[in-house]
């Protein structure tokens, strides 16, 4: 296997690379600007240092300096032992002569300027130079060395930057991966293209997954195991009880006998509930087939008329038919089943539940209207965990008809939503987006 990439190695190698790049062009452009601006200002004071050499010199002789500024001249004056100027290069800067010999700063003609002044015995020389003069030439210099490293900022940032995302680009390939990994999923996460520094942290993740694949496994064969070891002393105690009411039993002896019976069956279906939750919560799903959901959902209605008539509630069903669809039928008759069985446990006497099933743009849509009292505020993000009840009063129904309608729903890519009635009348609706089935 490949070394792994490191963060601070791959950000070290590019700023590195960037800083010698940069630095080798600063240093060149500063170079060749510099010498530019040199070697023009060096040929002016090499002609103007002949021209001032002693007088007689023809100054229309002289070739002219290229770039030469009339700024950038030099104020040459030569003065005898008695005081008398005998040469000067700009008489329009009357520059008197200093008292003693050296640098100083003198204002005349309305500029500053910096003298030097050289006094002899047989006679005194003064050169001056503007201060603006030389203030440019700094400011040229400054701005040479100074451009370049004013470039470095703006391409660091761009530089840095792209190194940062090349590297960090891997850790959103992770990061995707986490996001779109299912309840279900037991991969481990790739090693290969997470950066050195990160690789303990990414292991030690893996190590949480397998734990927290061990703990769920654990749990499911506990839930399995406990469904059928129940399953087998529930069915006894029902069979007995059919034997009691059979030895014609007093009628407050049937009455209890009726009341032990209806918990029986109350927690047989919670046994086989649990049961279904168990074989749910498997990562293989069975082979699906194509069936038609109109067909299957009308048998869902006819098996849940008893319950509609037993508490006199108004079940009906507009079904458009064929809908082919995709799935494992058993799992979707239980969908079915257990949202129809929600609408008429929470539905009181004399109300309604409507069921209709028609085609959409992307598939089919599957809606389960009641009357009931509709969904208290604030439980919609409870409603599909497990033996959650939205109506704790009611003395029918485990809180797991939903949970297991949501796991078959996620398993065959549904959606599926309860909410209260959109209209005006109470009640609650459950909705089923079927996809469009492969062909």
């Amino acid at each position: 296997m490949t070394n792994a990439p490191s963060l601070r190695r791959t950000a070290l190698v590019w700023i590195t690379a960037l800083l010698a790049i940069m630095g080798f062009i600063t240093a060149s452009a500063a170079y060749v600007y510099s010498e530019s601006e040199t070697a023009v200002f060096l040929d002016s004071q090499l002609r103007q240092i002949a021209l001032n050499a002693g007088p007689g010199l023809a100054v229309a002789n002289a070739p002219a300096a290229p770039d030469e500024d009339p700024e950038d001249s030099f104020a040459v004056t030569i003065w005898d032992a008695s005081g008398h100027d005998v040469h000067q290069s700009l008489p329009s800067a009357q520059i008197p002569l200093q008292p003693s010999s050296g640098f100083a700063v003198v204002r005349a003609s309305g500029e500053a300027w910096r003298v030097y002044t050289l006094r002899g015995s047989n006679r005194s020389v003064q050169v001056a130079q503007r201060i603006t003069v030389r203030d440019e030439i700094a400011s040229n210099a400054a701005m040479g060395a100074t451009l370049p490293v004013l470039l470095l900022i703006p391409l660091s940032w761009l530089v840095v930057g792209l190194a940062l995302h090349r590297t960090l680009r891997r850790l959103d390939h992770l990061a995707n991966d986490l996001a779109t990994r299912g309840t279900q999923a037991t991969d481990p996460l790739p090693l290969s293209a997470v950066p050195a520094e990160l690789k303990p942290l990414v292991t030690a993740m893996n190590g949480l997954i397998f734990r927290l694949n061990a703990a769920l496994a654990a749990q499911k064969r506990f839930l399995a195991d406990a469904a059928h070891t129940l399953r087998t002393p529930l069915t006894a105690m029902l069979i007995e009880i059919e034997n009691l009411r059979a030895d014609k039993p007093s009628a407050n002896q049937r009455l209890r006998l009726e009341a032990l019976a209806a918990g029986g069956r109350r927690a047989a279906a919670l046994v086989h509930q649990l049961l279904q939750l168990a074989q749910l919560d498997e990562l293989a799903l069975p082979r699906r087939a194509r069936f038609d959901a109109a067909a299957l959902l009308l048998d869902c209605v006819a098996d849940q008329t008893p319950l509609a008539s037993r508490k006199e509630i108004d079940l009906g069903a507009s079904v458009t038919q064929p809908a082919m669809i995709f799935g494992v039928a058993e799992e979707i008759r239980t969908l079915f089943a257990n949202l129809i069985e929600n609408a008429l446990t929470y539905t009181q006497a004399g109300g309604v539940v409507d069921i209709t099933l028609c085609p959409t743009d992307g598939g089919f849509l599957a809606e389960i209207l009641d009357t009931g009292p509709g969904l208290p505020a604030g439980v919609e993000e409870f409603l599909f965990e497990r033996f959650y009840r939205a109506a704790p009063q009611a003395a029918e129904g485990s809180g797991l008809g939903l949970a297991i309608a949501r796991r078959i729903a996620d398993r065959h890519g549904f959606g599926l939503e309860v909410t209260n009635r959109a209209d005006d009348v109470n009640g609650v609706q459950a909705r089923v987006t079927i996809p469009t089935p492969l062909t």
